[in-house]
């Protein structure tokens, strides 16, 4: 029992020294096997920082998200307003009205004033002229269209061709003229039978009253002679500037304007002048010629009135300057139609003078049939 006991607490002895030896190993072992499990920890760590890391990362993430639809939402409104940037509808207003008044007729815009398509001044001069050059052409023969022997004679069919026509004139003149053939025969005349001589010129008792009113006045203040100056002529009765420069020209070889009713309608289609007034009309076209070419200018636009552009149905389709009308189209242009619509020479037809000048009737010109006849 005894030898039992002590090999036992030998064995128990080098049990316990080799448990108290183990123990710093075993100690030592654990501390590294804690060691072991510290380190996971101690990396843990860091990997808990990093997750957390992540997480604060992917917090602003998230966050910046609605930065992102913001940043969308702002662009789009940018793409929205960006018409109002560029700003279109301003840019359509703007033009609209360039054409709204470029559509309107100078006036017209009839009026740039009277220049068709803002046509200058200096243009408007060269187109005048030329038109001018060109009837010369068509009317080489263009003359006064009333019979007279002498200036009394010319004073006298003037007035009394108001209201009517050159023709009828014409054929009325010569039984007046026979029978008071100078200014004091027809100042002293009876006014009955002076009216009844006038009666198929019209206005008949008004044209006695001027006729033998200027003839008066010529016995009394010009010695019975017709002066020679404007600022007379338009002393004596029933004389006007038109029947003044009618005189002047064509007695006198003095320069002048005749505006009468052709002359004012022609030159406002051609776009010449705007104006209405018969002495603006006059100094408005004076103005685009030379002094020296007012008389025959004269006598080409009133004979293209008369015998191709009417007031009424102008015959556009055989108009000679047609290219330079600037109111072409407002008559006939059918070529064979407009033809129809000519009058005089231009028809084959007589003209207004019973005593035409000798050129007239070299031209092909035709006299007309004194009063009563055919």
């Amino acid at each position: 029992m005894g030898e039992q006991g002590s090999d036992g607490g030998r064995k128990t002895a080098k049990a316990a020294k080799t448990a108290a030896a183990g123990a710093p190993d075993a100690a030592r072992e654990a501390a590294s096997a804690s060691g072991r499990r510290a380190a996971p920890a101690r990396k843990a760590a860091p990997a808990r920082k990093a997750a957390a890391g992540k997480k604060a990362a992917s917090a602003p993430a998230k966050k910046a998200a609605p930065s992102k639809k913001a940043s969308a939402a702002k662009k789009a409104s940018a793409k929205k307003a960006a018409p109002l940037k560029k700003a279109p509808a301003p840019k359509k207003q703007l033009v609209a009205p360039k054409k709204a008044t470029a559509s309107v007729p100078a006036a017209p815009a009839k009026t740039v004033a009277a220049h068709p398509r803002g046509e200058s001044r200096t243009a408007l001069v060269r187109r005048a002229r030329r038109i001018n050059r060109e009837l010369a052409e068509v009317y080489p023969y263009a003359h006064p269209e009333l019979d007279f022997d002498n200036p009394f004679q010319l004073v006298v069919a003037t007035v009394l061709s108001a209201q009517t026509t050159d023709l009828r004139v014409n054929q009325t003149t010569p039984a007046l003229f026979a029978k008071y053939p100078t200014p004091e025969d027809l100042a002293a005349a009876d006014p009955e039978e002076v009216e009844e001589i006038l009666r198929p010129t019209g206005f008949f008792r008004a044209k006695t009253k001027s006729v033998i009113g200027l003839s008066k006045a010529l016995v009394e203040q010009f010695g019975g002679e017709v002066p020679g100056r404007l600022e007379d002529l338009v002393k004596l009765p029933g004389v006007g500037r038109k029947t003044a420069f009618v005189v002047l020209g064509n007695a006198f070889g003095r320069p002048g304007i005749t505006v009468d009713t052709h002359f004012q309608r022609l030159v406002r289609r051609w776009k010449w002048t705007d104006e209405t007034d018969p002495d603006k009309i006059e100094a408005a076209v004076g103005a685009l010629f030379p002094k020296s070419d007012w008389t025959d200018l004269s006598h080409h636009v009133i004979w293209h009135g008369r015998r191709i552009c009417h007031a009424r149905k102008p015959a556009c389709g055989a108009c000679p300057i047609a290219p330079l009308c600037p109111a072409y189209g407002e008559g006939e242009t059918d070529p064979e139609k407009a033809k129809k619509l000519l009058k005089y020479e231009k028809a084959g037809q007589p003209g207004q003078r019973l005593k035409p000048p000798q050129a007239y009737l070299d031209a092909g010109g035709r006299a007309a049939p004194p009063l009563g006849a055919g």
